[in-house]
């Protein structure tokens, strides 16, 4: 690549939600640097009565199909109502009576919130607590005590060239699921004055609206929280370089802030 062609590359955080995107430059980190908000090292995942969505210890490699119909259920798109008008992104079920965690870029400032589920039912859902270093935020849908809790894994052992699925709603296309493989580990991006480090580098293709979605593995387990994706100047879809927040952290911050 030439320092012509770098120029011209945008690292863009946040555009994973629609009507959403800041532009992030490369800060650096084990194999480069894109996209990160401050994260804390990663630690196994803490299963929590406030976030009842269970580790899986080990589970067999399943097909796409089968991947694609188990977690879907445990996948919504949020709706999030502002000022400047709407922003659409995505989540993933951690409790039967309604909790889910999304992005915190997804409902920041936002009047009102509604999620739309996989059966195709639309809920009122509350704010429980955001955290805005680590770009997340987990929601309480109202009226339900049915919803299919993800099952969470682990990202500790993610190794590049491993299989996984991304789950959301791009561009407002509800129940889309695209898969690659992992492309990297331990990236940081920088925004501002704010870093997201430890990110999980994906060629799996995510879009607008595909902020807040999971990333699984072969088995169907939640191993990221899909956050940002890089663009290029002239054009702000997918080139094939997403990131997700690692489920290790994920994890130990929805337990916190559902508690």
């Amino acid at each position: 690549m030439t320092v012509t062609e770098k120029k011209t590359t945008s690292w863009r955080r946040r555009v994973a939600a629609a009507s959403v995107a800041a532009a992030l430059c490369v800060a650096g980190g084990t194999g480069g640097g894109i996209l990160a908000t401050q994260v804390s090292s990663a630690a196994p995942v803490t299963t929590t009565t406030a976030v009842a969505a269970q580790a899986a210890s080990t589970g067999a490699t399943l097909t796409a199909a089968q991947v694609a119909a188990n977690v879907t259920p445990s996948v919504v798109t949020v709706l999030a109502s502002t000022a400047g008008g709407g922003v659409e992104g995505s989540g993933v079920v951690l409790s039967a009576d309604g909790l889910i965690l999304t992005n915190n870029h997804v409902v920041e400032s936002a009047s009102g919130v509604r999620v739309t589920l996989s059966d195709g039912r639309t809920l009122d859902a509350t704010v429980v607590g955001t955290d805005a270093t680590a770009d997340l935020a987990v929601l309480r849908a109202s009226g339900t005590a049915d919803l299919t809790p993800a099952t969470l894994g682990s990202s500790a052992d993610l190794r590049v060239g491993d299989t996984v699925l991304a789950f959301g709603s791009p561009l407002g296309l509800e129940g889309t699921v695209t898969a690659g493989i992992v492309s990297a580990v331990d990236r940081t991006i920088q925004d501002g004055d704010t870093n997201l480090s430890g990110l999980i580098q994906t060629d799996a293709p995510v879009n607008s609206g595909s902020s807040g979605g999971p990333l699984v593995d072969s088995s169907g387990r939640v191993v990221g929280i899909t956050v940002a994706i890089a663009t290029t100047g002239q054009d702000s879809g997918n080139i094939g370089v997403g990131f997700a927040i690692p489920v290790d952290t994920a994890a130990t911050v929805a337990a916190r802030l559902a508690a």
